[in-house]
């Protein structure tokens, strides 16, 4: 299993070129299905276990504790289906002639609504960068290009100036999969990038990174050493200026996404657009946003049509 496990995410690596963030989650998940069969289950050495001696049931003993451990749905859900990528890749290399995961039920996540920012929330954490520092203008920039383009955070920091083109005020993306798409920002998000662009020089000529973390290309967003900046890093862009704007706790860089894909559907944009500009894979991954303003549509009809309010005040709503 361990030499199964080693291959698989070798293959992802190389092969699916998949991001640090996805080869991560996957070894972490991977690992605990490891030392799952290995301490609860079969009772053995992680080293003496084989492909071979996991079936179904283990599968879903494996579901069973983390259920007790108290691990949300969607957690399940994931290492599940990480569990059922590697035996499907086993039975490829013909280790395994059937899949012990692919008859286990997926479990049932409660459908919950994204999060995002009403316009006025998301104009003032955007404006609330105010200044000339450089630091001010990089994150200035970052709020305004999630926003204006619906990036992930990981698209975000990957970008590299050469992917942008100001005057078109399209970018080039590469999203999950590798696959590559052309996204519009509007006028505020170029006013922003330019004055980054004014002082990008000077903070690339900060001290720079250690060798192994260097950076060839010529990244967008720069963090303080003058490399590229982190994931991670975003996270607390974003944290300091919820603060400062006094916008609701619980924002992150993924709310600025389902602001961005919310406020293009109640402006009437079509579902596929919205899709495209995601960057999604999958229609149905694109489809949330048409529930969340079906839930928008009943409140404003529930709160304003004579008769609803009536049927409200006669159950004592």
């Amino acid at each position: 299993m361990r030499r199964l496990i080693h291959r698989y995410l070798e293959h992802l690596h190389g092969e699916r070129q998949v991001s640090p963030e996805t080869l991560r989650a996957y070894e972490h998940d991977l690992t605990s299905f490891l030392d799952f069969l290995a301490r609860d289950f079969l009772g053995r050495d992680p080293a003496e276990i084989r492909p071979g001696d996991v079936d179904a049931l283990a599968v879903r003993s494996f579901l069973a504790a983390m259920t007790r451990k108290g691990l949300a749905k969607t957690s399940q859900g994931r290492t599940l289906s990480a569990v059922r990528s590697l035996f499907r890749f086993a039975c490829r290399e013909g280790v395994l002639a059937a899949n012990p995961a692919q008859g286990v039920r997926t479990p049932k996540v409660p459908r919950t609504l994204p999060r995002h920012l009403r316009p006025g929330e998301v104009e003032d954490l955007i404006e609330a960068p105010a200044g000339d520092e450089p630091l001010v203008r990089r994150d200035r920039a970052i709020l305004e290009l999630l926003y204006a383009a619906g990036l992930r955070v990981s698209e975000l920091v990957g970008l590299d100036w050469t992917d942008v083109d100001l005057s078109a005020r399209v970018l080039r993306v590469i999203g999950k999969g590798r696959k590559e798409r052309m996204v519009p920002f509007g006028r505020p998000a170029a006013a922003a990038l330019r004055r980054w662009l004014e002082v990008w020089e000077s903070a690339r000529k900060a001290p720079p990174q250690a060798p192994e973390n260097a950076d060839d290309g010529e990244p967008v967003f720069l963090d303080t050493t003058g490399g590229r900046l982190g994931v991670r890093s975003v996270r607390r862009v974003i944290d300091r200026w919820v603060d400062a704007a006094a916008v609701a706790r619980g924002v992150h860089p993924h709310t600025l996404r389902h602001t961005f894909a919310t406020h293009l559907l109640e402006n009437g944009a079509d579902l596929r657009a919205i899709q495209e500009l995601l960057g999604h894979s999958s229609l149905s991954t694109t489809q949330k946003y048409t529930h969340l303003e079906v839930e928008r549509l009943l409140a404003v009809y529930r709160g304003a049509h004579p008769r609803a309010r009536r049927g409200q005040r006669e159950r004592g709503e």
